[in-house]
């Protein structure tokens, strides 16, 4: 049976934006603490990222790396830790988008199945993710259907967190703590709401 002082943290942000960083630091006074990678080394560039994050990790933290299945890989091994940090449903959306021929993988069911993962575990989660859908359009069709699912998984995150922060030029704003208004209050009949 799941604990209830546990806690769903998302980290949201601008690339560079000190995502990562805060995920971190926040997870620091745990002694029993598991960082989920969801990052590949497909490239020089990011086998180089991927080396500086695990430099900067203290040593008694246990590193799983998983692409594809997070939440398989988490349900197994959840009840060892005090606090979990996923780095990032970024990537995780990317790798799925990249690892289905048709390019719509099933990305409710894929977050749904995360979010099992953690109302079943006793471990507090933070999560780290990308905003992508505050730039420009993307000018491909894949572009933008990575804007929309990312977009769709961060929502369906966000909705679940007890805290969602948003990460700008390496400050931190508690969203939740300055009281989303619900869509009914705002006159919109909450069947308006958009779903994730």
């Amino acid at each position: 049976m799941a604990q209830t002082d546990k806690t769903l943290t998302l980290i949201i942000g601008g690339a560079r934006s000190g995502k990562s960083s805060l995920a971190e630091q926040m997870a620091t006074h745990h002694d029993r603490l598991l960082f989920l990678a969801t990052a590949q080394a497909s490239d020089a560039d990011m086998a180089e990222r991927i080396a500086a994050h695990q430099a900067a990790r203290p040593d008694h933290w246990d590193t799983l790396e998983e692409p594809l299945d997070p939440a398989g890989a988490l349900k197994e091994v959840s009840e060892n830790y005090d606090v979990i940090v996923i780095d990032c449903l970024t990537v995780w959306t990317a790798n799925l988008m990249l690892s289905d021929d048709t390019n719509t993988p099933d990305y409710e069911a894929q977050s749904a199945a995360l979010l099992d993962a953690y109302e079943s575990g006793n471990a507090s989660w933070i999560v780290v993710t990308n905003e992508v859908g505050m730039g420009v359009v993307p000018p491909s069709e894949s572009g933008r259907a990575f804007r929309d699912a990312l977009g769709r998984v961060n929502t369906k995150f966000a909705r679940r967190a007890d805290r969602v922060i948003s990460m700008t030029a390496g400050l931190a704003l508690d969203l939740k703590a300055l009281g989303a208004i619900p869509w009914n209050e705002l006159g919109i009949n909450s069947e308006d709401e958009p779903t994730p």
